[in-house]
């Protein structure tokens, strides 16, 4: 017989994510606890948690970004475990530290494995020494001083990166030496004010790469698997848009290969939980960016092809039952694609927040919408604005495509402006992503053609 699931998780998160979080709980059987900012008072998921408490303003670093506060809130309310979602804490090593030092359980890796691949530099190292490919780049921290040397080690163009970045901050393209030192600087200063760490590294910047991610679980005891791969490719400043499972014209090969060496990975470090090991793919070849230590956005389009309930099997895991799947359980079957849905101006891409003064979500065959939105809902301006994520599945890329242009214009979101648009307009009235895969640049590309 198994141990009894954690008694009561506090949802460390808010949006579609922290509603996710609630009903996977629900269906376990698992009390749950709502937090909340003053601004996000009236969030869809407060409505079906057993607490609900306000831990601060509607500032992040004030509430979300408030470790004192949420562990006050577990203390509270008696959790005694407490899943951090995506985004705010999820990847802070501090916090779950804090968790685990309180008696709590976190529903994430272990605070090592959070703090090795928050710094790309060791994330590579890692990665190395565990055989899973990496960008040809340096493995030591840039500086004005070592820049020209390495770069000649490594060729241009390259690009400057935070170790500890991410979301297309503290980056820069170098195409030759005349900009090279100026560029490490830039991005120093940008890594240290929003990062608190100004480290930077350098690699080979590839010029038409593919962003195909592979989902992993571990149960922290050395045994993991995959749950197959995504493409991210369709992004917008570094900021995906639309992804898709399984990536789509990869030789199968070279993906076998690449889904054995994540396995691979997770099981030396005995990894514990949900993790996600991101590539760039060119001409073939895989090379590792950057391992994320929680859920991610995109987990849907996984969940569509597998069958598999990825926030159930956080759950589980963090309650001690390890993985109850096999690698011969999982089967990818057919294809499903996700759109973000985000409150801003499809055009210019400011946000808009407002009040929803209207909200239809498509339904038929294969599509799944995960939503905080309905009629009377106000979108507060302090947060991401990710307001939404439609996810379709079909026997086949064809199928699933349909099903998404069907979905998008059947869905309606009235009051404020939204990213609707340029998923239908754009994204899928465009032959060549019909066609086949693109790269990573494709979409903005589109855009500026379309600017002019």
């Amino acid at each position: 017989m198994e141990k009894p699931l954690l008694g009561k998780v506090l949802i460390a998160n808010r949006g579609e994510i922290a509603l996710r979080i609630a009903r996977a709980c629900r269906t376990l059987g698992i009390k749950t606890v709502g937090v909340y900012s003053s601004a996000d008072k009236d969030l869809m998921h407060l409505r079906f948690v057993d607490e609900a408490i306000c831990i601060g303003p509607s500032s992040s670093k004030q509430s979300y970004l408030n470790i004192n506060a949420i562990l006050t809130a577990a203390e509270l309310t008696g959790a005694d475990a407490i899943h951090p979602g995506y985004g705010f804490l999820s990847e802070n090593a501090e916090f779950a530290e804090a968790i685990e030092n309180a008696g709590i359980v976190f529903i994430g890796p272990r605070p090592e494995h959070i703090r090795l691949m928050g710094n790309k530099v060791s994330a590579i190292n890692a990665m190395k020494k565990s055989g899973v490919p990496t960008v040809p780049g340096c493995n030591i921290a840039i500086t004005a001083k070592n820049a020209l040397s390495e770069s000649e080690k490594i060729g241009f163009p390259l690009i400057v990166k935070a170790a500890s970045g991410g979301g297309g901050r503290g980056m820069r393209i170098v195409h030759s030496t005349e900009t090279l030192i100026e560029s490490v600087q830039a991005a120093q200063n940008e890594a240290a004010m929003w990062f608190n760490d100004e480290t930077v590294y350098m690699e080979r910047f590839l010029l038409t790469p593919r962003h195909v991610e592979v989902q992993v679980l571990g149960d922290g005891e050395g045994r993991a698997i995959h749950l197959y791969d995504r493409d991210c490719s369709l992004q917008r400043r570094h900021q995906k848009v639309l992804e898709e499972a399984p990536a789509p014209n990869i030789p199968e090969q070279a993906r076998a290969d690449i889904l054995a060496a994540c396995v691979r990975a997770c099981e030396l470090m005995q990894y514990r939980g949900a993790g996600t090991f991101e590539f760039l793919f060119e001409n073939g070849q895989y090379f590792f960016i950057e391992m994320n230590t929680r859920v991610q956005v995109e987990h849907p389009v996984t969940e569509a092809i597998t069958g598999v309930d990825i926030i159930e099997q956080q759950l589980r895991i963090a309650s001690g039952l390890g993985l109850n799947l096999k690698q011969e359980d999982i089967v990818a079957r057919g294809h499903a694609i996700e759109c973000r849905i985000n409150a801003e101006d499809p055009k210019t891409f400011a946000p808009s927040p407002g009040k929803v003064t209207q909200f239809h979500i498509p339904g038929g065959a294969g599509v799944r919408m995960d939503s905080h939105l309905y009629n009377g809902y106000t979108i507060p301006p302090f947060y991401d604005s990710l307001i939404g994520k439609l996810i379709v599945h079909g026997k086949d890329r064809p199928t699933a495509l349909a099903r998404a242009r069907q979905a998008l214009d059947e869905m309606v979101i009235e009051g404020v402006k939204t990213n609707i648009p340029l998923h239908r307009d754009v994204i899928l009235a465009d032959e060549t992503f019909n066609q086949h895969a693109v790269d990573i640049h494709d979409l903005e590309k589109r855009l500026l053609k379309e600017s002019h």
